[in-house]
């Protein structure tokens, strides 16, 4: 991502990003478990990566991509990702690591995973900076909150929570 335009400085869009970097280095970590032949650490880490991104896409899709799919321009992009989102969910839910067959799939989804995060990363994030207004930032952060129980957006980096 980007480092001119923002968006790390925004707090929902901090933590959708630092919840694509969790989840990603879970499934990196799970591939590692596999070359080992732990498949029980591997099956341990797909699953954090499965909770990871099972809450951060009902965030993302009751209030980012919510708000902003009110704009024709940005639903055509927006559905495409719900419908990656819901494939990754299918893969991970059904993956048998101890098939080779499998942990391919696996790999290749992993890869999948890096350029779906680019297209929010340097795509619909920056677009939200400029798109979303106080109203639609404040129902985008409630679906953060809604699907993130009990747990608080991460501290910005002067110190002052969010």
């Amino acid at each position: 991502m980007c480092q001119y335009c923002g968006c790390r400085d925004i707090p929902l869009l901090r933590d959708y990003i630092a919840e694509h970097e969790r989840s990603t280095h879970s499934g990196e970590e799970a591939l590692r478990a596999c070359e080992r032949g732990d498949f029980d650490a591997a099956r341990e880490h797909l699953s954090s990566m499965a909770d990871e991104l099972r809450a951060h896409w009902q965030g993302e899709e009751q209030g980012l991509f919510a708000v902003l799919r009110r704009e024709e321009l940005y639903a055509e992009h927006i559905d495409p990702l719900v419908a990656e989102h819901r494939e990754l969910a299918g893969l991970l839910a059904s993956v048998d690591l101890t098939k080779e067959s499998d942990r391919h799939r696996i790999r290749e989804a992993l890869d999948e995973l890096y350029v779906h995060i680019r297209k929010e990363e340097d795509g619909l994030f920056p677009a939200s900076l400029t798109e979303l207004d106080g109203d639609e930032w404040d129902t985008a952060i409630d679906a953060w909150h809604a699907a993130h129980a009990g747990r608080e957006m991460i501290a910005s980096v002067d110190g002052i929570s969010t």
